[in-house]
């Protein structure tokens, strides 16, 4: 499998399921949930904190018509074969799909994410090893993602607007001096 097209999708009211109820499934849950996604899972037992979440949980075994109108699945279930048949069922119609720690049954695989107010840095070593992923993803929290550079953020897109509000083009202007002050950081020779 070759995961080298990184993209951010805008799940905002989009129609996702989850098939699996537990620890896993809470966690891929939480972050969907973020993200604005209408969210059905199914499943024949929640955990407490799933069944405290607002979506939508239908307690059974997965069936293919749990597909019907959805446009993104992810299974975290402890069942290899629910896991592949969910993601042959969602090839075939289409649907991108994920499998919690199984990249051979998946047509996307998750980054391990560090988030800084709009700020937003995605790892992945294309379902090689989460574990590294993760340890990455808290080194570029801590080191990168800082106030500061979310500040950046703010005042840059500032400045990108008055740049467009004045008729100009964006892509035209070396920004790289401007980052490195709005960062505090100075260019050695």
């Amino acid at each position: 499998m070759s995961f080298d097209y990184p993209v951010y999708l805008d799940l905002r009211d989009v129609a996702v399921l989850v098939v699996g109820g537990g620890n896993v499934a809470a966690r891929k849950i939480e972050g969907l949930l973020r993200a604005g996604a209408a969210v059905t899972v199914v499943a024949p037992w929640f955990i407490d904190e799933v069944q405290a979440m607002p979506v939508e949980r239908i307690a059974r075994p997965y069936a293919t018509k749990d597909l019907d109108g959805r446009r993104l699945v992810i299974t975290a279930t402890d069942d290899p074969a629910v896991n592949a048949q969910v993601t042959i069922d969602a090839t075939a119609r289409n649907i991108w799909s994920n499998s919690a720690d199984d990249p051979t049954n998946c047509t996307f695989i998750l980054p391990a994410i560090a988030r800084n107010g709009v700020l937003m840095a995605a790892v992945s070593t294309g379902g090689g090893s989460p574990a590294l992923a993760g340890w990455l993803r808290s080194q570029i929290a801590r080191d990168v993602l800082t106030d500061r550079a979310v500040a950046a953020v703010e005042q840059l897109a500032l400045e990108r607007a008055a740049v467009k509000a004045a008729g100009g083009s964006t892509e035209d202007i070396d920004w790289r001096p401007r980052i490195r002050e709005l960062l505090g950081e100075h260019e050695t020779e």
